[in-house]
């Protein structure tokens, strides 16, 4: 199914063409998934034939330190759990956190919510990783769009990325 090719999309293909650039660059092992436009991991898994558990689910998270500086956290965990605001916050040494806002989050991914990226390419996006995701020896994720995703294989995305280690993960309530 092919996208539309609108304004709002430029952005979203700029991320996509820049991912698959980047990998192949590095010699990535990594398959393409075609399906019906989805972004919401849990109804996306079957639909690429992964379990849950192997999806990295991004999230981008605020986090203030004081009153005056904001930081901003791509945190990425297993699609069956959720992502411990309260960890980030420590991690940080915030006085608060919370799910950045749609367009804050859309800026600094370079793609549309549903399919933000495990990556960083915004300096002011940090990185980090549940490593209970890095047990998996793929990981899938839509490709900074709805209709497509990758499986990319674990020690080439750690090669790659380069990812903050930490335990940001907790069950899903």
């Amino acid at each position: 199914m092919e996208a539309v090719d609108t304004p709002e999309n430029q952005e979203t293909y700029e991320t996509y063409d820049k991912l698959i650039k980047l990998l192949d660059h590095h010699g990535a092992q990594y398959r393409l998934i075609d399906h019906p436009p989805e972004g919401r991991t849990e109804i996306v898994s079957p639909m690429r034939g992964n379990d849950v558990s192997e999806a990295a689910k991004c999230i981008v998270v605020m986090v203030k330190l004081g009153k005056k500086v904001t930081k901003y956290v791509l945190a990425v965990v297993p699609g069956d759990v959720r992502v411990d605001l309260g960890s980030i916050k420590a991690l940080l040494g915030g006085t608060y956190t919370a799910f950045a806002s749609a367009d804050i989050a859309e800026r600094l991914a370079g793609s549309v919510a549903g399919t933000i990226l495990p990556f960083s390419f915004h300096p002011d996006l940090e990185l980090i990783v549940d490593p209970s995701l890095l047990e998996k020896e793929e990981l899938f994720f839509n490709a900074a769009r709805l209709d497509r995703s990758m499986a990319l294989r674990t020690k080439d995305y750690v090669a790659i990325s380069s990812p903050r280690v930490e335990s940001i993960a907790a069950p899903v309530a």
